[in-house]
């Protein structure tokens, strides 16, 4: 049982714990910045395939992280824009950037629900928002309602998550032992991150994530006005989910085992 206590403010807590991962994160091996700079590819085959050609296009990544998913769109020929609420992943995500040369890159400061404003109303062919992003937010109407606002018309938002049924598994892959349809906030105070690193000893340590059903996901996006195009589940996730897993590009249940769904992805268009 989790006995954290909760933080006065959500937010202030999880900012000061995404601010103390960036150093981290940055010097990490999980994401090989040097690997990257060099012309490494870290969006999963999935997302460049169902995402498309975005040739000229304008893609924003909400929730941005330090920027490598961000400049690999800007790589790929489109011209990005990165958001996220961590001034310090703001900055590294900004050097990089510098670093290989995408100058036409943008970055700014802004926590998720106020992007709309932050953005100055602007809005674009593509609405990008990666893995592990959705367990940070509490409101998904709100989420929807303002990454719907950001979609130009004709464009479209892709989202590739984690699927919530692999949260409701124990360690052994197979056995049900979490809720699915747990709603509270549940607050963890870990020092570790990750990546293969820990935070340092001054950062905040709490967290507060909120787990969210496929159900509740879809019908967030569709209240807003936008089209569900697909949702694909996959048989595959990216890290070791769970032991039993095994590593061939991507981690999956061995062969012979009962699958489960590991991620999923949408793609949800907004009328011309």
């Amino acid at each position: 049982m989790n006995t954290t206590p909760m933080p006065d403010d959500w937010l202030a807590a999880n900012r000061a714990n995404w601010d103390g991962r960036v150093p981290v994160h940055v010097a990490s091996a999980f994401y090989d910045v040097a690997g990257f700079v060099a012309g490494g590819e870290p969006l999963r085959d999935f997302e460049l395939a169902e995402v498309g050609d975005v040739q000229g296009k304008s893609l924003l990544h909400l929730q941005c992280h330090f920027g490598q998913d961000t400049l690999s769109w800007a790589r790929h020929g489109a011209t990005v824009t990165g958001l996220d609420f961590s001034r310090p992943a703001v900055e590294a995500a900004t050097e990089l950037a510098g670093r290989i040369g995408a100058d036409s890159a943008r970055f700014v400061v802004s926590d998720v629900y106020d992007a709309v404003s932050a953005l100055d109303g602007r809005r674009f062919d593509v609405v990008y928002t990666g893995l592990g992003a959705l367990c940070w937010l509490p409101d998904l109407t709100r989420w929807a309602r303002t990454a719907a606002a950001l979609v130009a018309p004709g464009g479209f938002l892709y989202l590739a998550e984690f699927h919530p049924f692999a949260d409701v598994l124990a360690e052994d892959g197979r056995t049900v032992e979490y809720d699915y349809f747990h709603n509270e906030a549940t607050v963890w105070d870990e020092a570790a991150t990750y990546t293969d690193g820990e935070m340092a000893p001054t950062a905040s340590t709490v967290t507060v994530e909120w787990q969210h059903g496929l159900g509740e996901v879809v019908s967030a996006l569709v209240a807003a006005g936008l089209r569900i195009e697909f949702l694909h589940e996959h048989d595959f996730t990216v890290f070791a989910r769970f032991p039993v897993l095994e590593h061939d590009r991507v981690f999956r249940f061995p062969e012979g085992r009962p699958r489960v769904p590991l991620m999923y992805s949408l793609r949800a268009s907004k009328p011309a």
